[in-house]
Formats: C-alpha cells, sequence, structure tokens
C-alpha cells in the first residue's frame, strides 16, 4: 500500500500543454498498483492543464485521495484521513477535495452524508468527471485517452525512475465471494495492445528499464478485444521494444494461467523468471465456497509445470485464513501445500467481510484470536522456508537491477524479484549490477557488486 503523493508522473510533451498556472495538486494512494496507476493518470491530466505536484497537502489548490475497500484496515484508513482533512476544508474551502477508488462506487449518496466536505466523488477510472472541479480540463476531452495509465515508483530526488506499472485490463468478470474488486471496478475491459506497447516505448525512453503489465485478472488480457489478443501475444511484442531490460505481470488467475503463457514467459529475452499466482487457500471444499473456479490440483500442477519451463523460478502467492467455516483439518491442507511448493513469497490476509460480497451475508465464525494464530502459524513456515532458501544463496551472484538507495545502501531485484541490497561508492540508479551474495536473511539479501555495472 502506499500512502503518499505521486510526484513522478512524466507526462506527455504536447503542444497543448498548457503552461504552468501556479497552482499545485496533492494525490494520496492507498491499495493496489492499479489505484496507482490511476493516481498518475490524475496527476498527468492535471500538470497537463499547468498544474504541479506538492507533498504538503495544506500547499494544494486541489486534493485528491485513492481509496481502496480490499480490507477493513484500508477503508478505515481512508476514513481518518478524510476526517482529517475536514480541518483543511474549515480553513481553505475554496480548495477541492476529491475521493475516488474502490470506496467510492455504489455508494456516493452514503458517502455525502457521512463526509459533506468532499467536493467530488468519482469511480474508479473516470477520469472524466474531474472537470467538474478543475474546468480546465474540459479542453483535454480529445487527447485524454493519450495521456499516461502507467505509473513510475519514487525514486531518490532527482532521478528517473528505473521501473513502471503498466494497466493493460481493467476490472474483473470473477464473482470470488470474498471479494468487492468486481463491484467497485466492474466488467473486464482490455487496452488496445498498440496503445499498450507505444506507452512502453515511452516509458522505455524516459530511462526505465523494467516493466510490469497490471491487472485485476491480467492474464484474462485481450478476450474481449476484436481481434482477441492473447497475453501471450502481448508479451511477444513488448519483449520487442528496444531498452526495455525485463518484464513482468500481476495479478493472475490459475484458470487463465496457460501453458502458452508459461512457454512465453520462459523463451522472452526480457522475460522474468518471476510468477505471482494467487491460491487462496489450500482445500479444495474453501476454494469452492471462495467460489474460485479451480481446484488446489490446478495451482500446484501449473507451479509445477512452470519450474519445468523456468528451473530458477521464484513463486509468490497470496493465502486467506480464517475464512467462514474453515476447519482446523481445511486450514491443514492450506499448510501443507504451502510446504511442499515452497514459495517464495506469501501474502497473507485473515479473512474480513466486506459488505455486498457474497461471503459477507454467511456467519464470519472463525474467532479473530483464531485467524491471528494461523496467521502466525503460516508466517512462522514462510520465514523458516524463505531462510532456507536464502541460504542457499549464500555465495552466489545474481544480476541485481538497482531501483536506489535505501538507509545508505544501494538496493535493488534480481530477476526472481528478490529484494537486494549492497554497498558501492558509484552511482548505480538504473544500472544492472552483477551482485554476489555474502550474507542472507529470510526476507532479503545482501552482497558485493563484482565487475563492470551496465
Amino acid at each position: 500500500m502506499s500512502n503518499s503523493p505521486l510526484l513522478q508522473i512524466q507526462p506527455r510533451t504536447s503542444p497543448a500543454r498548457l503552461p504552468r498556472n501556479g497552482k499545485r495538486f496533492f494525490i494520496w494512494t492507498i491499495g493496489c498498483q492499479m489505484n496507482e496507476a490511476d493516481s498518475s493518470k490524475v496527476a498527468a491530466m492535471l500538470q497537463e492543464v499547468g498544474y504541479e505536484p506538492t507533498r504538503n497537502e495544506d500547499d494544494a489548490d486541489i486534493v485528491v485521495l485513492n481509496s481502496c475497500v480490499v480490507r477493513q484496515s484500508a477503508e478505515d484508513r481512508v476514513s481518518g484521513k478524510l476526517n482529517n482533512l475536514a480541518r483543511l476544508k474549515r480553513e481553505k474551502p475554496e480548495v477541492p477535495l476529491v475521493l475516488t477508488g474502490c470506496m467510492v462506487t455504489r455508494q456516493q449518496e452514503k458517502l455525502r452524508q457521512t463526509f459533506p466536505h468532499v467536493d467530488l466523488f468519482f469511480d474508479p477510472s473516470d477520469f472524466g468527471k474531474l472537470q467538474q472541479v478543475v474546468p480546465e480540463l474540459s479542453d483535454l476531452d480529445d487527447d485524454l485517452q493519450q495521456l499516461p495509465h502507467y505509473y513510475l515508483p519514487e525514486q531518490q530526488p532527482g532521478t528517473a525512475s528505473v521501473t513502471a506499472y503498466i494497466p493493460i485490463i481493467y476490472g474483473c468478470n470473477f464473482l470470488c465471494s470474498y471479494c468487492i474488486v468486481p463491484y467497485r471496478r466492474g466488467k473486464e475491459t482490455s487496452r488496445p495492445l498498440v496503445d499498450i506497447v507505444r506507452e512502453v516505448e515511452r516509458v522505455v525512453e524516459t530511462g526505465v528499464r523494467e516493466v510490469t503489465l497490471l491487472g485485476q485478472t491480467v492474464n484474462a488480457y485481450g478476450h474481449d478485444l476484436p481481434d482477441t489478443p492473447s497475453l501471450a501475444m502481448l508479451l511477444r511484442e513488448v519483449d520487442k521494444v528496444p531498452g526495455l531490460e525485463r518484464l513482468r505481470f500481476l495479478t493472475s488467475h490459475p484458470k487463465y494461467m496457460s501453458d502458452e503463457i508459461i512457454d512465453t514467459m520462459a523463451d522472452l529475452r526480457t522475460g522474468c523468471e518471476h510468477m505471482n499466482l494467487p491460491v487462496q487457500a489450500g482445500d479444495n471444499e474453501v476454494l469452492r465456497r471462495m467460489r474460485r473456479t479451480y481446484t488446489r490440483d490446478l495451482w500446484m500442477e501449473r507451479i509445477a509445470y512452470t519450474r519445468r519451463q523456468m528451473p530458477d523460478v521464484t513463486v509468490a502467492t497470496d493465502i486467506i485464513v480464517g475464512f467462514p467455516g474453515e476447519t482446523d483439518e481445511q486450514f491443514a491442507q492450506t499448510y501443507d501445500m504451502l510446504e511442499r511448493t515452497r514459495c517464495e513469497k506469501v501474502h497473507l490476509a485473515m479473512y474480513s467481510p466486506r459488505p455486498g460480497t457474497l461471503s459477507a451475508r454467511w456467519d464470519d465464525d472463525i474467532p479473530h484470536e483464531e485467524k491471528h494464530r494461523r496467521h502466525q502459524v503460516l508466517e512462522k513456515l514462510q520465514e523458516r522456508q524463505c531462510t532456507e532458501i536464502n541460504n542457499e544463496r549464500l555465495g552466489k551472484s545474481y544480476e541485481v537491477l538497482v531501483e536506489g538507495l535505501s538507509k545508505g545502501r544501494w538496493t535493488g531485484r534480481t530477476r526472481g524479484n528478490t529484494l537486494v541490497h549492497f554497498d558501492d561508492n558509484r552511482d548505480l540508479t538504473g544500472k544492472l549490477v552483477d551482485v554476489r551474495i555474502t550474507r542472507t536473511s529470510p526476507w532479503f539479501l545482501i552482497g558485493e557488486a563484482t565487475g563492470a555495472p551496465r
């Protein structure tokens, strides 16, 4: 999650872009990479009509909050931020306060009553509504879709971004019983392949060397387009972009993780040896009640096939513990599955009912204490396995894409998405560096640079 303004947007250069008008904007974002990309689009729009970013909401001429409701904790943070901004509205009533993101869809009237100081609510990606508080944006009607969809994670001040995240498909056609996203972001809508490739070319020209393609169900890409391009086809086209070094994608659904996609990952020059494939639970009955449309065996087979095609691949997945009705025996199935597959990263969450979903109608019958216990059990398994996996990397060398400095050390990631820190006196931001591992921990590696950066 993120809660910082996006200050690193690289908007297109266009004769239509208005000169600076002395106005500033502040954007606060929480949630997934799709939210980050939406915030980047808003920032690009505002910059196109003369606004400049600021890190301080008190200095802003417009404040935009991009919300998330996947977990109750995220929704609580958004509500707290909105309540805190009531002070700003009292002091500066002329400053528009805008709320977007998944919290907004289908409950704007309720939100208006709860947060009367908010000037505008608009659904995720419904960017045209912003014209209601920024009239200058009406001049962009014909150009709106040409503005960037991507976002660039913030780097060190004064340096270009090394990585970029580019949405390729919005929405989700699945109706998992615990998930609110399809109700808030709507049905799947793919972007034209040519637009995505052009956007990759654009960010690479700014110095980006790694691109991650995004979607709620990213491997469903293209089925709704006239010529029905596949994700594998898109990966092959993006791989041709000169200057691009690494290519990733997330989040995938096991049902759509085809041999073609996996084989393409293994064959491409830029394809990274990393698979992000959420499973959510290791028991088939729990998966059925989650409406995940696959079995434990299918997920494990997809991981096994990927490892046959890419022996060095790393695997990340998602798990929800304490789903309604989950017995001790069913939780043990999840533990067994993770013990067998030895994932490098497991994103763990304790189930919380989201109003409007199917599972919210059911009895949330697993006590919080038991959810917490199961969460800790899997955390300990993850720590033990990651310790063992990383210990095997001691003394080996890995290609690291350096993203910047963190606490005085260079930091970056391997092609397998493992975090690496190392010391060096050279300016290495954006460079590919071979790093020999000298120390390990469960969550990152420490090493020393060898050879010349490139």
